[in-house]
């Protein structure tokens, strides 16, 4: 246990959210491009644009967010050789201004190394005003000169319409000046550099805006306004109107009245000509200010100003946040979460959407390099290039522009064989059929008339076509397929292999030297009949030695080359003919698309055109075999249908992994890339999750550079199509590297892509019978910004609900030993938008260095609630185990097929469960592409693990259920028989199943309305039996509509079954614990028994309820050993994602439906199955396990649409049945708090080096009341020496229980009681506390380890509490975080002196509680 004598203080972190300030800062001495200063909670943070590195970030607030910076500029023709380069920083928040110095420390050698050491020192804080500061800065009298470099003094606008001048030498306000027009501000922007040229532009709300400026009277007047004294503390403060012996008022130049909604932001052009403001009405407005000094001394003809109505800009969906005007472009950003570009004449150039969430805060534009700086609620910093041909008039100077300009190289090409005058084409006339990039400046083209061409594209004005081969009779070529080798004989050398297909059923391959043109090698031989060949594949674990053909019926052809692959020969070979040596043949009878195969695990798999996936075996016999005397005829071993829905597949790429399994990854025309693994063992193919790209319709194939391990997890690249647009999207940043619009991905096509895709691609289509090339080609080593980047990691664009760590899995004891896994933080989030993301934190740098986007809910609703589970507990009968000090750790249980799983809930009852993956890499051999992603971190070259999540399984209810009810209420009374009793209803009204203690409510449907009910809260755990091969996750979710259901999760066939209702439940739960408690009596024979399942629940009325799941855990893991789900026919089914023919909300009730398992033996393994898409699948020849003579739409063995009970009566060989068990509470606690229970948690202190001793267990709950609340338990085992052999589970249905269920009690008789549980083991309570005001509101997260209490609030502050040994709570110390409306909180335990706390809401903060 953790001690309290050493001193312990908290510590705030890195804060993830909104981004709420930009500006730049130039320092041509270091860098050509600006650095850039981002404020973000109560932080700001320097980034290096050039080299894309966070340089350092730095708390300027205590709990205020930084809503804008301002930067004074110095001269550096006096400070070039100066070892410091200093700046003038101001920045504000709320109704607060500091003032700071920012510093660059260089070496006189060093005066060009971006890594130089930067210090943030503050300079001043001043006094808080008392209105908002609405914006500041730094300004300078002509007749002035400070110590500062002339800006001497700060304007500070606040949101009453006045403007204050601090005096930053002298540390005091000298000046106040308050508008005539008297008003609250949304907004306000000064502009100008000397008092006398100050303008400001306030934005009322009243939709209007306010021109004024201040002017000195020289001469002083009776009848000028008099402006009364400032009231400020500050002695040192003169007349409020008067500054350096003149008198200054404001003068109202202009009212501006068009906006039909609030001003929410507005902008000067640099000279001061234009002004320009953006609204809630959607609308951009510009304004043309034309101005005149006169010389006249008569106070009202000092200035005039003429303002005119420019352009009127509409095209944002929503309302506009930022905007940025200059004297060539105009730039917008909004909540709609788009950028628009537009020209001085009101015309859109361009619209960038890479933002997520509430929309884009923020955008900054840099003139002299073109660069667009745009940020947003999704916390991401995303800098775009502004192409040169994009903006009409931007200067080009020695920014990016020129340069993209003369890289991108975008032209067009024709076949020389192709006619000069095109008329009318038919299937005879000559054009492109395929197209395939070897290298940057290398493209085959195939055509109709049967030529291959070889063509150099060394520039656009410089192409150079050479014709390889023509096949015989002009015959159309279908289908062309690329393989590049390296060739080493006398010079090293690169070996292109061109297999082609043509309508005549004829296969050619050709071998061609690149760098001459050489065709070195060429045969053809007859591999199908006339139009039967479709698709001729390489194979990259082949080589050059064997071939694949492919017909429409979903028959794949093997084709030994047979020829030994020696020197490059003069002579042209035309007489070889390969041999066939193996046929696979598809269960499914379509065309297959794609394919990827393993030599040494002998595995072959295959996608065809409906998104099915088919594994056959691929024997090294086969290949290796010196003379064949006739073709193999190979059946598939197992088949996933509808992997891609009905989309073709795009593409496959296998790997090896542990414990004789393949690794799967695929791509499909449903725009996700799919998880599978196959087993060697049992010949299963088992769905292991998904992840969708939005942005592309249909994905082509995934890409990682060539720094990255060969490995499915490391795809950085998504390359496909939306519509008739090509894109190349970066999974990492979640960024568009590349769009060219091509008409679609029917069309000829082809892409190359370097080690770096954002600077290295090629991608060339036909259109109009010219082949079009669109070529961006840079080398890397010479290449250091790359563009568009991500200088901040993109996060959550809305509010977080739910939090959790997430563990390696590793089951240690964290007394004993330290989890390797513990140098890194990962923290899964569930969002308002229904997204759920996984954030790795880094100690090292204190920082957030990636954050992975998971995916999404169902029809994205809303993720209320997460839970992670990881510990596998044993449902040991019969197990044997060493005895041990009988802590918890014991009961799990280590396996090959150990399930990592985060448990995720929301609106609409979506219930996602996601599988983790733990991997192992060198982190220096990321490269670029990860450098991009963790914000220019450089580590050093260690082994760490790189987790990810993948989509698993999906339960929900139907579209249509019946929320309002006819209630027909029968009294059955409840005896003392137990607290388990067997409920016979129908699916479709059990989820809605509601009663009191007395009565049982029996629903009927009545009218059915969509499905509004939401999931609030979940938790679970994993149970395994102990000789058996199937795990289940046990899920208990709470409902809106004042249920609680106990569902489990069957693993790996992702089967849902609902096992009990806990009733009576008469108000909502919003938190839900569950502890398992090892029951552990004496050790005979190494016999260990079984665990405690207990869940407890804090619900809308301030009740805190006690259940034990424990028997109905047991007697389904019985029940479990009865079922052989392998045998329920294709129980592996993808989870709906809303595209293809499983999206959507489609749902299949389950009411009197059932399913009687056949054993495998008695199997008529010559059935013919038709499925849901009028295939015919022919058993006999597929010869996949677990098929049964049931229609495959059957729902009771679909994975995604049995979400109900166990499918009837006769699921079992016996005849057996489970029934949905009604499970009443253990134990329940009235008003423990005054309203809802907003937060649990529960844990246990016992120290495991006391061996004998009773765990205690702490649950702290939190609540609307701002009161926290603490229960202290104990389990008691009744020690009973239990018989060796294995022990029989009872039947619930036919069981009386010796167990009553308690009264209810109140939280004051809690002090000390107890509660007998059977004969078996007991609890006792023996201690509760409560703090009435542990904070000053709701409170919204609470966590504990028995020794440490952290809860938050919505007063925005973390506190600390330590517990006693009489379960008191002693306040340690708080914090304040920069999270606005925290709603949840998690902390873990590091080691002994260390704890990270996350709190998440409006973004995500950790803060680290050490002893110091």
């Amino acid at each position: 246990m953790a001690t309290v004598q050493r001193p312990w203080r908290l510590q705030s972190g890195q804060y993830l959210g909104e981004i709420s300030a930009l500006s730049f800062l130039s320092i041509p001495h270091l860098s050509s491009s600006p650095f850039l200063l981002a404020g973000t909670g109560s932080q700001i943070l320097l980034y290096d644009i050039e080299s894309g590195k966070l340089l350092n970030s730095f708390h300027v607030f205590e709990g205020i967010r930084v809503h804008g910076i301002s930067c004074s500029f110095l001269d550096f023709t006096n400070c070039s050789s100066s070892a410091k380069l200093p700046f003038m920083i101001a920045v504000f928040g709320e109704k607060r201004v500091k003032l700071f110095t920012l510093h660059f420390d260089m070496t006189p050698d060093d005066q060009s190394s971006v890594n130089s050491c930067v210090k943030l020192m503050q300079f001043h804080a001043l006094p808080k005003f008392n209105h908002w500061v609405m914006d500041v800065c730094f300004v300078k009298e002509d007749d002035m000169r400070s110590e500062l470099d002339g800006h001497g003094h700060l304007a500070i606008g606040l949101s009453d319409n006045s403007v204050c001048l601090w005096d930053i030498s002298g540390y005091n306000l000298v000046l106040e000046v308050k508008c005539p027009e008297r008003c609250l501000l949304y907004s306000m922007r000064l502009w100008g550099d000397n008092i006398n040229a100050l303008r400001v532009a306030s934005g009322t709300i009243y939709n209007q805006i306010i021109v004024w400026k201040l002017v000195s009277q020289r001469h002083t007047s009776s009848s000028a306004t008099s402006v009364k004294e400032s009231n400020r503390p500050d002695s040192s403060c003169r007349k409020s109107g008067q500054f350096l012996g003149q008198q200054y008022r404001a003068m109202h130049l202009s009212r501006l009245i068009g906006h039909e909604g609030s001003i929410f932001r507005i902008a000067w052009s640099t000279d001061g000509s234009k002004l320009m403001s953006v609204s809630d009405d959607r609308s951009a407005r510009i304004w043309i200010i034309s101005a005149q000094n006169n010389d006249s001394d008569d106070l009202k003809e000092v200035f005039s100003i003429d303002i005119s109505v420019g352009p009127v800009l509409f095209g944002h969906n929503a309302r506009i946040w930022d905007c940025y005007i200059s004297d060539s472009i105009i730039i917008t950003a909004g909540e709609d979460c788009t950028c628009r570009v537009w020209h001085m004449d009101g015309d859109q150039l361009m619209m960038i959407k890479e933002h997520t969430g509430r929309g884009i805060w923020r955008c900054l534009y840099d003139p002299s390099t073109a660069l667009l700086v745009t940020a947003g609620f999704d916390s991401a910093i995303k800098v775009h290039p502004l192409n040169a041909s994009t903006l009409k008039d931007t200067p080009e100077q020695n920014g990016v522009v020129k340069e993209f300009k003369e890289r991108t190289e975008i032209f067009t090409i024709c076949t020389p064989s192709l006619p000069q005058h095109l008329g009318l084409m038919d299937s005879k006339s000559e054009y492109v059929r395929c197209l395939h990039f070897a290298r940057e400046d290398i493209l085959y083209v195939a055509t109709n008339h049967g030529y291959v061409h070889h063509v150099k594209l060394s520039e656009p004005g410089n192409v150079k076509w050479t014709e390889l081969v023509q096949v015989s009779g002009e015959v159309p070529i279908i289908c062309m397929d690329f393989l590049s080798t390296k060739y080493y004989g006398a010079s090293a050398d690169v070996e292109d292999w061109i297999a082609i297909g043509d309508g005549n059923g004829n296969a050619m391959v050709v071998r061609i030297i690149p760098s001459s043109a050489k065709v070195a090698l060429s045969f053809c031989w007859s591999a199908e009949k006339e139009r039967q060949l479709l698709g001729i594949y390489w194979c990259k674990s082949l080589g050059c030695s064997h071939l694949f053909t492919a017909d429409p019926r979903g028959r794949l052809k093997l084709w030994r080359l047979g020829y030994a692959s020696g020197s490059v020969s003069d002579e042209v070979i035309v007489n070889h003919e390969p041999s066939l040596i193996g046929e696979f043949t598809s269960c499914f009878g379509t065309r297959i698309m794609c394919l990827d195969a393993l030599f040494e695990e002998e595995v072959l798999v295959c996608g065809d055109q409906r998104g099915n996936l088919i594994v056959f075996t691929f024997s090294k016999s086969l290949l290796l075999a010196h003379c064949i005397e006739s073709e193999a005829k190979i059946p598939a071993l197992t088949y996933f249908k509808g992997a891609h829905g009905i989309s073709n597949v795009g593409s496959i790429f296998i790997t090896t992994s542990n414990f004789n399994q393949v690794e799967i990854r695929s791509t499909g025309g449903d725009g996700c890339i799919c998880y599978f693994k196959y087993d060697r063992d049992w010949q299963s193919l088992e769905f292991t999750g998904m992840k969708q790209v939005k942005e592309l319709s249909l994905i082509q194939s995934v890409f990682a550079n060539a720094n990255f391990v060969e490995d499915l997890e490391q795809g950085n690249y998504a390359i496909g199509f939306a519509s008739t647009d090509f894109i190349i999207w970066n999974l990492i940043n979640d960024t568009k590297i590349l769009l060219v619009p091509c008409g679609g991905w029917r069309r000829p096509h082809s892409y190359f892509l370097g080690n770096v895709p954002e600077i290295q691609s090629c991608f060339a289509y036909l259109k109009d019978h010219t082949i079009h090339i669109h070529r961006l080609w840079v080398p890397a080593a010479s290449e250091r910004r790359i563009f568009p980047q991500v200088l901040h990691t993109q996060y959550h664009g809305r509010e977080i609900h739910s939090l959790c760590f997430v563990s390696s899995g590793l089951q240690l004891n964290p007394y004993k030993s330290s989890d390797p896994f513990l140098g890194l933080s990962w923290i899964a989030t569930g969002c308002e938008d229904g997204s759920v993301r996984l954030t790795r934190y880094t100690p090292e740098t204190e920082s957030w260095s990636a954050s992975k986007l998971l995916g999404e809910h169902v029809g994205g609703s809303a993720v209320r609630s997460i839970c992670f589970v990881s510990m596998i507990y044993t449902s040991s009968v019969g197990q044997t185990c060493t005895p041990d000090d009988g802590n918890r750790y014991n009961t799990t249980s280590d396996s090959r097929d150990n399930h990592l799983l985060l448990i995720s809930v929301g609106a609409k009852q979506v219930l996602t469960s996601w599988l983790i993956r733990n991997r192992k890499y060198k982190e220096a051999a990321l490269g670029e592409g990860v450098h991009n992603a963790e914000n220019g971190l450089n580590h050093s070259s260690k082994e760490n693990s790189s987790v990810s999540f993948q989509w698993l399984s999906t339960h929900m209810p139907p579209k249509f259920v019946s929320t309002r009810k006819s209630i027909e209420t029968t009294e059955k009374t409840i005896g003392q028989e137990g607290n388990v009793s067997v409920v016979r209803t129908s699916p479709t009204s059990r989820s809605n199943f509601m009663e009191n203690k007395e009565t049982m409510s029996k629903y009927t449907p009545g009218e059915k309305n969509e499905n509004d009910w939401r999931y609030l809260a979940v938790t679970a755990f994993l149970v395994k039996g102990a000789d058996c091969r199937l795990t289940v996750c046990f899920v208990v979710v709470a409902c809106s509509d004042a249920t609680l259901t106990l569902r489990a999760l069957l693993l790996p066939c992702r089967l849902w079954f609902d096992v009990a209702l806990l009733v009576p439940q008469t108000t909502p739960v919003l938190a839900l614990q569950h502890v398992v408690i090892p029951r552990c009596a004496p050790f005979i024979d190494n016999v260990q028994r079984e665990n405690a399942y207990i869940v407890i629940s804090g619900s809308t009325d301030g009740s805190i309820t006690f259940w034990d799941l424990t028997e109905t855990v047991e007697h389904f893991m019985q029940c479990l050993s009865m079922l052989q789900p392998e045998k329920l026919i294709d129980c592996q089914r993808r989870p709906r994602t809303g595209r293809g023919s499983q999206g959507g909300r489609w749902w299949k009730s389950l009411t009197n439906q059932s399913l009687k398992a056949v054993p495998r033996d008695s199997m008529d393994t010559s059935i013919t199955i038709e499925d849901t898409n009028g295939h015919t699948i022919d058993q006999a020849r597929c010869k996949a396990p677990s098929k049964l003579d049931v229609p495959v739409n059957s729902p009771t063995v679909c994975s995604q649409s049995n979400n109900g009970s166990f499918p009837g009566s006769e699921i079992y060989t016996d005849g057996s049945s489970i029934e949905i068990h009604e499970l009443q509470p253990l134990h329940v606690i009235q008003s423990v708090h005054q309203s809802g229970v907003n937060c649990l948690h529960v844990s246990n202190t016992r120290d495991p080096q006391r061996s004998g001793s009773e765990p205690l267990y702490y649950v702290l709950s939190g609540g609307d009341d701002q009161a926290l609340h603490c229960l202290v338990f104990c389990l008691k085992v009744q020690l009973t020496v239990y018989d060796t052999g294995p022990r029989q589970h009872s039947d619930l249905t036919n069981h009386k229980l010796a167990r009553p269920v308690s009264q209810p009690s109140e939280m004051g008789s809690m002090r000390k009681s107890s509660l007998q549980i059977g004969n078996e083991y007991s609890f006792r309570f023996l201690y509760q506390e409560r703090i009435a005001s542990a904070h000053s509101s709701a409170v919204k997260g609470v966590w504990t380890d028995g020794t440490w209490v952290f809860s938050t609030g919505l007063d925005q502050r973390v506190r600390c509490w330590h517990i006693n040994e009489c379960g008191k709570l002693i306040e340690h110390s708080y914090l304040i975080v920069s999270v606005p409306e925290p709603e949840t909180l998690e902390a873990r335990f590091c080691d002994r002196n260390h704890y990270q706390i996350a709190v998440a809401g409006r973004g995500m903060q950790l803060v680290e509680f050490s002893a110091s």
